[in-house]
C-alpha cells in the first residue's frame, strides 16, 4: 500500500532550529588555495547510488566536506550511522539538530553490505550524537564494526565518534569491538568550547581517547582540530602536548569553513604554510601521523593514513 502525504502549505522544520533566530555572520569569500571542484565524475555517481541504495547517511553530505568529490571518485564514504538529527547543536556543524528517531536494527547489516559493493580496503564509521540513548549509541556502533567484519573480514574499520559524555561504559563497548582506529575530535582549544562546541566538554573529550588506549594499547589513537574560529597558536600548540599526554597517536587539522550566515563566523583563513609548520612542530611533539592543510578533514585520506601507521609501527 502506497500512502501519499500532502505537504503542501505544511511547515518545513528548520535545519538548525537552535540557530534559526540567531543573526547573520558574516561570511567571508574563500581564498583560491580553498576551492575546490564540484563533484560529478561516474565514479562519485556510482558512490552515490550505492549509498542511496541501502538508505544510508554519509558525513560527506551531511556535513558539506569539501572533498567529497575525490573520496566518492575512489570510492571512499565515511557512513553516517544512527540517523541524520543530532541531540547537539554545535556551532560549527551541518548536521540536523533535533530529537532523533529509533535506532535502524537493519543498519548494521546495510553498512556491512555496502562496504562489501564498495570494496573498500578501510572503512570509516562516524556517527550524530545520540544523547537520547543511555549508552550514547554505543552498542550500536560495535554492531556495525561486527557486521563490517562478518561480510568483509580484511577490511579495516576506522571509528569517528562522539564524546558518549556522561555514558558510563560506552566506550568499553565500542573498543571491545576491535575497532582498528578509534577518533574522537577534540575540533577545537579548551577557550572556544562554551561558544563552539557548548555540548561537550574538553577534559572528556581527552579523558575518552586516552581510555581508549588504556584498554586497548594496540588501538590507534586519533584526534582532530579546526582552524579559524579564533584560536591562538600557543593554544593549538598545548591541545597537541594534551593529545599526547594522552598518548593519541594521529593528530588532524583543518580550515574551518562556516557553513552558512547562522554558523560561527571563519575568523582567519589560515595559509597552507602556517599548516606545514604546526604539522612540523607535530611530529616533533611525538605523534606518529600528522595530517595538516586548509583541506583536511578526519577522514581523508583515512585508508593510506592507516596503512603508513601499520607500517610504522611494525618498522619499530
Amino acid at each position: 500500500m502506497t500512502v501519499l502525504i500532502d505537504t503542501v502549505g505544511a511547515a518545513i522544520p528548520p535545519r538548525h532550529p537552535d540557530k534559526a533566530h540567531r543573526p547573520d555572520q558574516p561570511s567571508a569569500r574563500k581564498p583560491d588555495w580553498i576551492r575546490v571542484k564540484a563533484p560529478g565524475s561516474p565514479g562519485y555517481v556510482a558512490t552515490r547510488n550505492i549509498v542511496r541504495k541501502h538508505s544510508l547517511h554519509t558525513v560527506c553530505e551531511e556535513a558539506g566536506c569539501p572533498n567529497i568529490g575525490e573520496c566518492w571518485e575512489r570510492k571512499h564514504a565515511t557512513f553516517m550511522i544512527m540517523g541524520d538529527v543530532c541531540t547537539r547543536a554545535c556551532a560549527f556543524c551541518n548536521v540536523k539538530t533535533g530529537l532523533p528517531g529509533a535506532l535502524d536494527p537493519a543498519e548494521p547489516a546495510h553498512v556491512g553490505e555496502a562496504a562489501q559493493k564498495l570494496a573498500l580496503a578501510h572503512v570509516v564509521i562516524t556517527s550524530v550524537d545520540r544523547d537520547d540513548l543511555d549508552d550514547g549509541g554505543a552498542a550500536h556502533f560495535a554492531a556495525v564494526i561486527r557486521a563490517i567484519r562478518a561480510r568483509c573480514p580484511r577490511t579495516t574499520i576506522e571509528v569517528l565518534t562522539p564524546d558518549f559524555l556522561r555514558k558510563r561504559g560506552a566506550v568499553e563497548i565500542v573498543v571491545a569491538a576491535r575497532p582498528d582506529v578509534f577518533n574522537h575530535n577534540l575540533e577545537t582549544v579548551p577557550a572556544k568550547y562554551l561558544a563552539v562546541r557548548p555540548g561537550a566538554r574538553y577534559f572528556a573529550s581527552l579523558r575518552l581517547l586516552q581510555r581508549a588506549k588504556e584498554i586497548d594499547p594496540l588501538v590507534f589513537t586519533k584526534s582532530g582540530i579546526m582552524l579559524g574560529l579564533g584560536e591562538e597558536r600557543n593554544e593549538v600548540l598545548q591541545v597537541m602536548d594534551d593529545l599526547r599526554t594522552a598518548d593519541v597517536d594521529f593528530l588532524t587539522i583543518g580550515q574551518y569553513l562556516q557553513p552558512s550566515r547562522k554558523h560561527h563566523p571563519v575568523m582567519r583563513f589560515v595559509p597552507p604554510e602556517e599548516f606545514q609548520s604546526l604539522e612540523t612542530i607535530a611530529y616533533a611533539k611525538g605523534f606518529s601521523m600528522v595530517s595538516a592543510s586548509p583541506l583536511t578533514r578526519s577522514s581523508h585520506h583515512a585508508g593510506e593514513h592507516f596503512a603508513r601507521l601499520k607500517a610504522l609501527r611494525a618498522a619499530h
